[in-house]
């Protein structure tokens, strides 16, 4: 069963090209390591704060597998030391979903 992980990111008001930067790091650096990126997205209209990476994964396990090599990717490392540093980042929370709807989805019976 895969999974996907929705990560809502609370970021600086001020830090939008930061993220979108930071977000096009991923771009390469996620799909390398073994996830199926579906995209990051940053503040447009509306909301100046809120932005958001998605993304699918076979299971846990894969993630854990993932995210190792993630840490030691030499772009990831980058990525992530460049959001230490600029701080555009104020809240980050991370949930894992499984499908349950949609055309590919098979019909259940209540």
């Amino acid at each position: 069963m895969t999974i996907t992980c929705f990560i809502r990111y609370e970021i600086d008001p001020f830090g939008k090209a930061a993220f979108e930067a930071y977000a096009r790091n991923w771009g390469q650096a996620i799909p390398r390591c073994g996830a199926d990126l579906v995209g990051y997205f940053a503040p447009h209209e509306g909301s100046a704060t809120t932005a958001y990476g998605v993304y699918n994964i076979d299971n846990l396990a894969a993630y854990e597998a993932y995210r190792t090599r993630l840490a030691a990717d030499p772009l990831g490392r980058e990525n992530y030391e460049f959001a230490k540093r600029k701080k555009f980042i104020l809240k980050e929370d991370r949930i894992f979903l499984k499908l349950a709807s949609g055309p590919h989805a098979p019909p259940v019976k209540p």
